[in-house]
């Protein structure tokens, strides 16, 4: 409930500033104006969950008791909701809503991954219950609730939702913003219908199933050809920048080290080391976690056999290994060696468990099930640990240097957060600010969206074990996002005030900030010489990259 009070009391005013500022038609005050409602509408949300938590299973056992039908009980606390002065602001935001929409040239969707295809409709109310389903024909979902963080499922060519994730994938995703049409296409549950893109917005239409292939030509192709190569144990538990290569480390650890050697001096790299390749199956083998290592693989037995469930048994055996006295000498004096602190003996606790979750991500099951649906062996899925200090940073952002909302490889399309890069790249609610910066004019920043993210991280400087799997950054297979990386010591959470942020309301500020973040993917891209996606931190006015990655 503390959160909720500052939410409310920063997004009102945020709207008071905003409205002293009104232009008539003004497209950009429009963004602005739409961001501060879709943070409100977030804490809306927020609070009807807060209600449904609160007060549902005490409706619930009295209900029981005193023999209310089931549709009441079930249902008094929605109605509780709406008999409050929430349920008419809300009323009031869905009304302004697409006037502003229309101001700003928006249209009724958000498409965030353009991709033009023919389905089924089925409608669902969370994504992530169906992640490990597999669709025989052509499928269309429209969820009504997305983290961002779920695996499409096989046969799903489309995903259609009112939630606002920060994801891009492979097959068509767009946000709608109009309730009266998501209301209509769930109408057509079990139909077919075909998706196409007309500018920025959505067109479809009804089709006959005769004239949609059921076959297996109609689904998503699964890459073939694609295969892990187990990589072995080196004799190392820790390596320098220096020495990271492809059979010790994987690409988002040797990315470092050819951004380190390349980019010029303003564009700054992190100090790194990585616990390489092997090392996790090494430690997994000696005495002190025999006993684990056996539980382990009893445990693989029965997910061999599909059930799924034992993969969390196994991430939570692998929090239970300890550390041989080798690796953590190793470690220290590679992390010394490089200019790196080392968190000492009472803050190894926390870093040594930080090391365990990367490893133990392995067995998540998003990064499993992707695994299998693009028939890769799972068993030689390797984990390196890249590690390195974090940036507290004033703002955090990723560039993806061929625009991926319009497929234009003249723009630069750019996200950005305040705080640490984890509400970006993490299943945070709402959006990131974004903008677009052609790579002939990058002096002229066009901001897309504005932000409406309700919450910052902030911390001190730490340490962040970052996963660095051989299966991640593969042609025709995008692995990375699916395993975890961890900040030592956990950020804090502040509520995000942006009246006075001068990236939302200094428009020189904008401008020089924007233009030198945009220059920073263009040198990267022409470095590689392909299409990338990179993080970053702002701090002081400087850029750092902590990683670089082939944007799929």
């Amino acid at each position: 409930m503390k959160f909720l009070h500052c939410w409310c009391y920063v997004a009102v005013k945020d709207w008071y500033r905003v409205s002293e500022s009104y232009i008539t038609n003004d497209a950009q005050w429009a963004l602005q104006a739409k961001a501060i409602l879709d943070r409100l509408q977030l804490v809306l949300a927020e609070r009807s969950q807060t209600y449904q938590k609160k007060f549902q299973p005490s409706v619930k056992y009295l209900g029981c008791l005193l023999g209310v039908e089931k549709y009441a009980i079930d249902n008094f606390t929605e109605e509780l909701v709406r008999a409050q002065s929430e349920a008419v602001l809300s009323i009031l935001i869905n009304r302004f809503e697409p006037v502003l929409r229309k101001v700003a040239n928006l249209g009724c969707w958000q498409v965030i991954s353009p991709v033009e295809v023919c389905g089924f409709i089925t409608s669902v109310n969370e994504l992530i219950t169906l992640q490990n389903k597999v669709y025989r024909r052509p499928t269309i979902i429209i969820a009504s609730r997305i983290t961002g963080e779920e695996e499409i499922p096989v046969g799903v060519v489309a995903v259609l939702t009112p939630d606002m994730p920060d994801v891009l994938s492979h097959v068509c995703f767009a946000t709608c913003f109009d309730q009266n049409i998501l209301r209509n296409l769930r109408l057509k549950e079990g139909k077919a219908v075909s998706i196409r893109l007309k500018s920025t917005n959505l067109i479809i239409s009804d089709i006959s199933s005769s004239n949609l292939s059921l076959s297996s030509s109609a689904l998503p192709s699964i890459p073939r050809g694609i295969t892990f190569k187990r990589k072995i144990f080196r004799g190392k538990y820790a390596v320098s920048v220096e020495d990271f290569t492809p059979d010790m480390v994987g690409a988002k650890s040797c990315n470092i080290k050819f951004l380190r050697e390349r980019v010029p001096s303003w564009i700054k790299i992190p100090t790194s080391v990585a616990i390489p390749f092997g090392a996790f199956e090494t430690v997994l083998s000696e005495n002190i976690n025999k006993d684990i290592a056996n539980k382990i693989s009893r445990l693989y037995k029965f997910i061999n056999g599909g059930d799924l469930s034992k993969l969390q048994e196994i991430q939570e055996a692998v929090l239970q290994m300890s550390a041989p006295l080798s690796l953590i000498y190793e470690l220290k004096n590679k992390m010394r060696s490089s200019g790196m602190p080392w968190p000492g003996d009472e803050g190894w606790n926390l870093a040594w468990r930080s090391i365990k979750k990367v490893w133990a991500s392995k067995w998540n099951e998003r990064a499993f099930i992707s695994c299998r649906k693009a028939n890769l062996n799972h068993d030689n899925l390797c984990m390196a640990v890249l590690i390195q200090e974090t940036i507290c940073g004033d703002y955090a952002f990723v560039i993806h240097t061929k625009n991926p909302l319009s497929g234009d490889d003249s723009e630069i399309y750019t996200e950005i957060v305040k705080g640490l890069g984890e509400t970006l790249v993490g299943a945070y609610p709402g959006r990131a600010m974004s903008f677009v910066t052609k790579k002939n004019n990058l002096k002229s920043p066009i901001v897309t969206c504005y932000p409406s993210k309700l919450i910052g991280l902030y911390g001190k400087p730490s340490i962040i074990f970052r996963s660095d799997s051989n299966g991640e950054d593969l042609e025709k297979y995008a692995g990375a996002g699916l395993y975890d990386s961890v900040i030592m010591n956990d950020p804090e959470k502040v509520v995000l005030d942006y009246s006075r942020d001068p990236m939302v309301g200094d428009k020189s500020f904008q401008t020089s900030v924007f233009s030198k973040i945009a220059e920073t993917g263009k040198i990267i891209e022409s470095l590689y010489g392909y299409p990338q996606d990179i993080e970053g931190v702002l701090k002081d006015g400087l850029i750092y990259v902590v990683q670089a990655r082939p944007q799929m």
